[in-house]
């Protein structure tokens, strides 16, 4: 018999546990920008860490319901501000207990201007500063706007990963160092408002070129993805991973695609009710014209 209970106490400690704040499903509702939406090198959407946090709490049963609607390419604070406040937005995140929040490199990023062949990268400081300085009151804004319209949602605030390392090391300083301060407003905002900033530079470093391929795109492969989905683990619960054996295979979706989906979902395919409501892709409560300009600016 003492054989046995001491064979039982093994195979509990052997056996993953996940220790978790969370009594019940969470309702884990993504904010943002292309990151957040899953956007591809190669100008698709696919699975992004959203989706591979959702992938892992649903299977540690801990999901009850997931949108990643509210995410969309090209979006900037001013957009995620938007978009939070809307009346649609806001019956969407009634019931959340989640939220991640990327927002920020595209008030600044789209003012870097880089030449793929030639590796060089230039970029207005004055605009710079005016566009951090954007994302700071944006961001407090959009933390207050989710704590108030989701009292029960812990919220999370993404960091960015340097995004250019195809370029000349001479021309990685300059704009390395707006992005160190991007990553600074970020975490300060986020801790001082009662939120929690996930910072994957880490997670990143050395393998830049390898999980960010392409010359002149600024997205992650799935690998990269991962590595922004544990980061996220590692503040949410230490003990949860996302193993690579673990990701899905690639499913993309044009941007065309992503149009004609949220125009049937604003034509009234939606349901709004978090609990009624299995995982989701591509929700949208955007006005379809201010996608295609969203889009336009994305492609142009």
């Amino acid at each position: 018999m003492k054989r046995w209970i001491s064979l039982l106490m093994i195979l509990l400690v052997l056996s993953p546990v996940y220790a978790v704040e969370a009594k019940s499903p969470e309702v884990y509702i993504p904010l943002g920008d292309s990151l957040a939406a899953g956007q591809t090198p190669n100008m698709a959407i696919d699975a992004g860490y959203t989706d591979l946090i959702s992938q892992e709490l649903k299977r540690a049963n801990l999901l009850g319901f997931y949108s990643k609607g509210l995410a969309f390419p090209g979006y900037t604070t001013s957009d995620v501000l938007k978009t939070v406040q809307s009346t649609e937005a806001k019956e969407l995140l009634a019931n959340a207990t989640l939220v991640t929040i990327s927002a920020g490199a595209n008030d600044l990023l789209r003012l870097v201007q880089i030449k793929p062949a030639s590796g060089m990268v230039t970029y207005s400081q004055v605009s710079a500063n005016f566009a951090l300085n954007n994302v700071r009151k944006n961001m407090q804004e959009i933390i207050k706007e989710v704590q108030a319209t989701a009292p029960k949602a812990k919220i999370y605030v993404m960091g960015y990963y340097f995004a250019y390392p195809h370029v000349h090391e001479s021309q990685k300083e300059g704009v390395g160092k707006e992005l160190d301060k991007l990553h600074t407003i970020l975490q300060t905002v986020a801790e001082q408002n009662g939120a929690t900033y996930i910072s994957v530079e880490e997670s990143f470093d050395g393998k830049e070129k390898e999980l960010v391929p392409s010359v002149g795109d600024v997205h992650p492969t799935l690998e990269g993805y991962r590595q922004m989905a544990n980061s996220f683990f590692s503040k949410y619960n230490s003990r949860m991973l996302v193993y690579e054996h673990e990701l899905p295979k690639p499913n993309p979706l044009t941007f065309e695609e992503l149009i004609e989906n949220r125009n049937q979902s604003n034509n009234g395919s939606t349901q709004t009710q978090a609990n009624a409501l299995p995982i989701n892709r591509y929700l949208s409560f955007t006005n379809g014209n201010y996608i295609a300009m969203v889009l336009q600016r994305i492609l142009s």
